[in-house]
């Protein structure tokens, strides 16, 4: 078997194009069976990451504002 370097380009990139044809293929038969979630599903999915980025917004200001107090505190009184 002769090694893959020494054939000419057009074999080589022939065989490219073959592997990528290939690949082409196999993704879209791979996305026939993906079971893609309802438009309901989408809906709830995206009010829970809304609804739970704006908690952890709150908590995380309020955690930010605790630590502000603090820090005034802690200059006034030492400083």
């Amino acid at each position: 078997m002769e090694p893959e370097y020494s054939k000419e380009p057009t074999q080589r990139a022939g065989g490219r194009i073959e592997r990528v044809r290939l690949f082409i293929s196999e993704v879209r038969n791979e996305l026939k069976r993906v079971s893609w979630p309802s438009g309901q599903e989408v809906y709830a999915t995206t009010i829970v990451v809304i609804v739970t980025s704006v908690l952890l917004g709150v908590y995380l200001w309020g955690l930010d504002l605790i630590a502000d107090r603090l820090r005034i505190w802690l200059f006034r009184r030492f400083m």
